[in-house]
């Protein structure tokens, strides 16, 4: 497999849970020149609930899985909503 150099990368896929800091990559997002569409799992998963690894922990208001697509649309990003929506998001942001 090839490996793409920065300028031969055209979008950024983010994939991970309601229980990462989305927040934090919010802010690097706003600094990128490249589209980027995220996907969060856990959308049915209780709020305030360990799912099974210690940095699993929601708190200060940050942690729900709303506020975390709320941060990453306002950093830029398109959220999917569904796993399979990620490949037509990405047609979409690089106009194909």
């Amino acid at each position: 497999m090839k490996r793409l150099s920065r300028t031969e990368t055209e979008a950024v896929v983010l994939w991970g849970d309601r229980q990462k800091p989305a927040e934090e990559a919010a802010e690097y997002i706003k600094q990128m020149t490249k589209p980027v569409v995220a996907y969060l799992a856990g959308k049915s998963a209780p709020p305030g609930r360990r799912m099974g690894h210690a940095g699993a922990i929601v708190e200060r208001g940050r942690g729900s899985f709303e506020s975390k697509v709320k941060a990453l649309t306002d950093g830029g990003a398109q959220v999917a909503s569904l796993p399979w929506e990620v490949a037509p998001l990405v047609g979409k942001v690089l106009g194909r």
